[in-house]
């Protein structure tokens, strides 16, 4: 069988890139991070992911609505495929935690209860739920209904998804984080199912990395950064076909959108550490700090936000927190104007 041999040259770009990520992992090996935020960040993550990862395939809830239905709440606008899929998302990526327990080899058998989980019930199961394709199936523009890609025989792709799991599992001086953008183009390429093959790809590129090490806390979002500019995104991937299958076009844009995940959870982490310094220094209370550690994630608060943020505290006593915190100068009064009774507030610069 014809071994599967990536090709790929390490640029300047890539390398660059790649100590980002190094930083940032650790970084965040080191840091004196609360349990409480790393569990409230990896949550907020997982909620992100979840919904751009399935945003990215044309689902159209609001990540407001995607927080309430992952929350366990009822969103009565959504369409049930857009809700089966994003709570599909979760119980695979539940999977993937279960078998980075398990300590288990990558198998297709794990790609495919991934598949499985992410498309069952989702438009009448047409997705064939983990099973892969036997059709001639091809990726089209979805304004023009141009063919932009047509993948391999159906027939090839048992063959094709051996040859990808072989190389996983196999022992190579390829940095981790390389392997598992390789992994993710790959899939994608062979497009093994009649649908979820993004889906799949995605959450395969994420479980390569969590199994060499590289969760980072399970704090990143790699979807985020696709979802901002699909364009780009699809260039990306349609790239390494136009250039004979050389990936390191793509390579380049994967190692630039983690390491622009990283960097961002870095600088929010730096951010969390000092407002816990500020905290001790200044002898704040745990609502003052709650506030504090809110402004650093969502920039601005009315009282209303710090009613849901500590709701067994009256509106009298939080309004005397955000004076203090105000007289310490540690938060700004926003508010655009000076006769607006619903006050906002905003983090000084640290």
């Amino acid at each position: 069988m014809t071994q599967f041999q990536p090709q790929f040259t390490i640029t300047n770009a890539i390398t660059r890139d790649l100590t980002v990520i190094e930083r940032a992992r650790g970084f965040l090996q080191a840091a004196t991070l609360s349990d409480q935020w790393i569990t409230q960040m990896s949550q907020r993550a997982l909620l992100l992911e979840a919904h751009h990862t399935t945003h990215i395939e044309g689902t159209q809830l609001t990540l407001e609505q995607s927080k309430q239905l992952l929350a366990g709440n009822t969103v009565p606008e959504a369409s049930n495929d857009d809700v089966r899929e994003l709570l599909n998302y979760r119980d695979a990526f539940e999977l993937v935690s279960e078998y980075l327990l398990s300590g288990s080899p990558l198998t297709e058998s794990v790609i495919r209860e991934i598949h499985r989980r992410l498309v069952d019930g989702v438009r009448g199961n047409e997705g064939r739920p983990g099973e892969y394709r036997q059709i001639q199936n091809m990726v089209a523009n979805s304004q023009t209904g141009e063919v932009i890609y047509r993948p391999p025989p159906w027939g090839d792709v048992p063959a094709l998804m051996t040859q990808l799991v072989e190389w996983l599992n196999d022992e190579s001086d390829i940095h981790p984080v390389l392997v598992a953008a390789v992994a993710q183009f790959q899939l994608v390429h062979i497009h093994p199912f009649v649908d979820g093959n993004g889906r799949t790809s995605r959450l395969l590129s994420t479980l390569c990395l969590y199994r060499s090490g590289y969760d980072f806390k399970r704090l990143f979002t790699i979807s985020e950064f696709y979802d901002r500019d699909r364009r780009a995104f699809y260039d990306a991937i349609q790239g390494v076909r136009d250039a004979s299958m050389d990936l390191t076009g793509w390579l380049e844009f994967f190692t630039t959108g983690l390491a622009t995940q990283m960097q961002e959870t870095v600088d929010r982490g730096t951010r969390v550490i000092k407002a816990d310094v500020l905290a001790k220094q200044h002898k704040l209370n745990e609502r003052q700090s709650a506030a504090l550690t809110y402004l650093l994630e969502f920039e601005t608060m009315n009282i209303g936000d710090f009613e849901q943020l500590c709701p067994d505290t009256n509106r009298r006593s939080l309004q005397r927190d955000l004076k203090r915190l105000a007289d310490l100068e540690l938060i700004e009064d926003r508010t655009a104007s000076a006769t607006d009774p619903n006050r906002h507030y905003g983090l000084r610069e640290l």
